[in-house]
């Protein structure tokens, strides 16, 4: 594991060590189960760049390869 360092003020620390005490946990253990809560909440709510989302498709589908660039693909279309 990697060592973090950081300051807060000292009512936030008494209430994180009344926390783990009461949970029986270390004050390393409970402020590391409270980082991965807060950012997995933050990942629900931001999930990604559509390309992020679905790139286990990417490379799936046949066709070619300069479609989303090359202008040619689009003669004719809407007529």
């Amino acid at each position: 594991m990697v060592g973090i360092s950081l300051k807060m003020p000292e009512s936030l620390a008494a209430r994180i060590a009344a926390v783990a005490d009461r949970r029986g946990l270390s004050k390393s253990a409970l402020i590391r189960e409270a980082v991965k809560r807060f950012l997995s909440e933050d990942e629900a709510e931001h999930p990604g760049s559509a390309l992020s989302l679905v790139s286990d498709l990417v490379g799936t589908c046949e066709g070619p390869e300069d479609l989303s660039v090359n202008k040619r693909y689009m003669d004719g279309f809407g007529e």
